[in-house]
């Protein structure tokens, strides 16, 4: 979606920049981005600093920043939805009155987008994009520093102690799916959307998985 989305807005000065977190290194990555074939910009980043910057808790989130620099929306959800909440498990699939209601939601948001680049809306103030960052409280920054430490133990053979600061981490920082599914991943394949990815998603009763960006 993202590329014909840049393809139409290219000459206007829009650029996407694509960030694949891979904590298993660059080369699990890079398939998905060769597959992709996109002209925008696609980067993988290894050790999560993109989170850290903007304190990222999930994918896909976006941040919309100007030609400035300046930041003008917040980190939020990227045209996703929870409609996969309710989807069958043993078949993987949603129902069609969800899948139309994803889509129609996914193009709301390339829509904000499209109107940002051609007229400025949906650009907050300064005042308010900086109200509305997310605040990196104590224990957010040292869930950052043990997730950190945990990828460098795996990956020089010290996997026990490794997995321990990580899950200290998801306990510091529980919101942030994207350490959680990173530690599930360096711990076996495909854990990080199994039965345990399931269980977390249930746990949240009524709040979202993706909250909606608030438009």
């Amino acid at each position: 979606m993202w590329q014909s989305l840049y393809a139409e807005l290219k000459d206007k000065g829009f650029m996407v920049v694509a960030v694949a977190e891979e904590s298993r290194g660059a080369q699990h990555a890079r398939p998905w981005i060769e597959e992709a074939k996109s002209s925008y910009w696609q980067l993988i980043d290894t050790e999560h600093r993109l989170s850290d910057l903007y304190n990222l808790v999930n994918v896909p989130q976006a941040v919309w920043i100007d030609e400035q620099g300046r930041i003008v929306r917040p980190p939020e959800t990227a045209g996703s939805t929870d409609h996969f909440r309710r989807m069958d498990l043993k078949t993987r699939t949603m129902s069609p009155e969800d899948q139309a209601e994803r889509l129609a939601a996914r193009q709301a948001y390339l829509d904000a987008v499209r109107a940002w680049v051609t007229t400025g809306k949906h650009a907050l103030p300064a005042d308010a994009a900086r109200a509305a960052l997310p605040r990196v409280t104590p224990e957010i920054a040292e869930a950052r520093a043990r997730f950190r430490l945990g990828v460098w133990l795996r990956d020089n053979g010290h996997a026990t102690e490794g997995d321990r600061q990580m899950n200290a981490a998801s306990g510091l920082h529980p919101d942030s799916w994207s350490m959680w599914r990173q530690a599930a991943d360096l711990d076996e394949v495909g854990k990080a959307s199994g039965p345990e990815f399931w269980k977390r998603v249930q746990a949240l009763g009524d709040r979202p998985y993706y909250p909606p960006p608030k438009l």
